[in-house]
């Protein structure tokens, strides 16, 4: 047993630190995915854009100016003359019932691009930890392995050894072959996942061709359990409901933006004008105008429509929103049920694996002197392996139960 953890020690702990460069934690892993993922960059960009159009609803507060000007040629016999001229008018819209809610609605959508920008660097997130755990399950998958490689050898060499020594058959020996061989196909198995897991890792933080980089982590799902009535509080506050509640807000604003059909705009504009014509004998015309003017619609069937569909969109969001609120804590609970089976998951497998190297100790010690047969210590050693690993998986599972009830919770630490 000391020999058995000595190797394991030296595969997971020891050799990586005479292997070069240090190892890539997921710390670092989460930090590179926000900077180089494309997905999550899109997202940003989105946000940016949604800035801009929210900058631009302040138009309509502010001054217009325009400028016009053009020339003409005309023929025509004995009169003909040359006509140029421009414009220059400032105009200004004093009221409009319905620039307001376009600005609240413009502010809404960068709110709710925000808020997509949180979802995908929670999406991201997750991802990165599932690749990340799996990644480091595997590299200990491979070391329980060359371990199981290691008694299976060792199996077989008794097996020969007594074999030399009249005390066992060859089919014996053949049946140590067996799971020998079996032992290291595993081995190259556990290396290729190994291979696959660091591939999907490495891409996602945009280092596709690093797949043979180390990584610096282990299969511990850390701190408390967290309280279930924290976790649904926490999850009030995911990014799809607070879009739900700005989707209701958006839809309030969409209904004063229809309403602002009843009423009237009112603007006012100073304009300046100049013609010059070869008619005038070279002279000038000079136009100058200030104004106001106001437009009201009194009469139009599909604003009456418009407003009656904007407050049905209202009552709409509204039971989106209970709805999405009873999903999201369903989630959660059931997220919740996953840790804590995951975590007393944990605990069994340990004392199983307990239990499965006493019973490979005996069966290899009764072979040994003669008291078992080859089948009992195969089935042993079989058992031990199948443990070993049964607990690997049982640590991965809680690492990412945890993992899948933050990102469910919208927990980013």
């Amino acid at each position: 047993m000391i020999r058995k953890v000595i190797l394991i020690g030296f595969i997971v702990v020891v050799f990586p630190a005479f292997a070069g460069a240090a190892a890539l934690t997921l710390e670092e892993a989460l930090s590179q995915t926000r900077q180089k993922l494309p997905s999550y960059q899109a997202a940003k960009k989105k946000v940016e854009a949604a800035e801009a159009l929210y900058g631009a609803t302040l138009g309509p507060y502010l001054p217009s100016l325009d400028a016009s000007g053009g020339s003409q040629r005309h023929e025509g016999g004995r009169s003909d003359y040359t006509a140029t001229g421009y414009d220059l008018t400032l105009s200004w819209r004093l009221f409009d019932a319905k620039r307001g809610s376009s600005r609240e609605i413009a502010g809404f959508n960068l709110a709710a691009q925000r808020e997509e920008l949180r979802k995908e660097r929670l999406d991201s997130d997750y991802r990165v930890k599932v690749s990340f755990f799996t990644a480091v399950a595997g590299r200990e998958i491979l070391a329980q392995r060359k371990v199981q490689l290691e008694d299976a050898r060792k199996d077989h060499d008794v097996a020969e050894g007594r074999r030399e020594l009249g005390a066992a058959r060859l089919s014996e020996v053949l049946q140590a072959s067996v799971r020998l061989e079996q032992a290291r196909y595993n081995v190259v198995q556990a290396e290729g996942n190994l291979r696959k897991a660091l591939a999907e890792l490495f891409s996602l933080i945009g280092r596709a061709e690093e797949t043979g980089e180390r990584i610096d982590g282990r299969l511990d799902p850390g701190g408390d359990t967290p309280a279930l009535h924290a976790l649904s509080e926490a999850v009030l506050g995911r990014p799809e409901i607070v879009q739900a509640e700005i989707a209701l807000k958006k839809a309030e604003s969409s209904r004063s933006l229809y309403l602002g059909d009843f009423y009237p705009t009112v603007s006012a504009s100073l304009s300046y004008g100049r013609s010059d014509a070869s008619t005038l004998g070279g002279g000038s015309l000079e136009d100058r105008s200030a104004g106001i003017f106001a437009s009201w619609n009194l009469f139009e069937l599909g604003k009456f429509y418009k407003a009656k569909s904007a407050r049905i969109e209202i009552a709409v969001s509204d039971d989106n929103i209970r709805e999405l609120k009873r999903q999201l804590l369903l989630e959660c609970r059931k997220a919740y049920e996953d840790f804590t089976t995951a975590v007393r998951n944990e605990s069994v497998a340990a004392e199983q694996l307990k239990r499965a190297e006493q019973n490979y100790e005996q069966a290899f010690g009764e072979y040994k002197v003669g008291r078992g047969d080859i089948l009992s210590l195969v089935q042993a050693e079989g058992l031990l392996a199948g443990a070993r690993e049964q607990l690997v998986s049982a640590r991965l599972n809680a690492v990412l139960a945890r993992a899948l009830l933050e990102k469910i919770a919208g927990l980013e630490k």
